[in-house]
């Protein structure tokens, strides 16, 4: 005798990742105290934002943390209105990649623009804050 399953067309999936953090502390502890963290390469001089806790152009461990000014000018930027399934209850918003004067490309949420206020050549800052949910994070508003 052969039993099959009730036909199931869907079923909710949740996964949980738990990423190490040690190595790269300084940026996580920066936003909570207001700040802003890249990490240099003393062997290459190469500049990381997000900050990485070992260089990918020349594999050196040898990192420096650069506290960033945060100015900047948007080099791209899209508006979202489709918006993924942990985003469905958020209004349409804007994000924006930001070449910063401290020599990193940035992405994150344009906040305190409306979607014709953004444009290519944008200047934008960079600033720390809260999300709803309380979590520190980072976004650019419009200079």
């Amino acid at each position: 005798m052969f039993i099959t399953w009730p036909a199931i067309k869907s079923r909710a999936t949740r996964i949980e990742f738990e990423i190490p953090i040690s190595k790269t502390k300084r940026f996580w502890d920066g936003l909570k105290e207001g700040e802003i963290y890249s990490t240099r390469c003393r062997s290459c001089g190469g500049m990381f934002f997000p900050p990485v806790a070992d260089c990918p152009d020349c594999r050196s461990s040898d990192m420096e943390w650069v506290k960033l000014e945060g100015s900047g000018v948007v080099e791209a930027f899209t508006h979202v209105v489709v918006k993924p399934s942990s985003f469905q209850g958020m209004e349409p918003y804007s994000i924006a990649i930001a070449r910063l004067e401290d020599g990193v490309k940035v992405l994150a949420w344009i906040r305190e623009a409306g979607p014709t206020d953004v444009e290519v050549g944008m200047k934008v800052r960079l600033v720390v804050g809260a999300t709803p949910e309380g979590e520190a994070s980072y976004w650019f508003v419009p200079v």
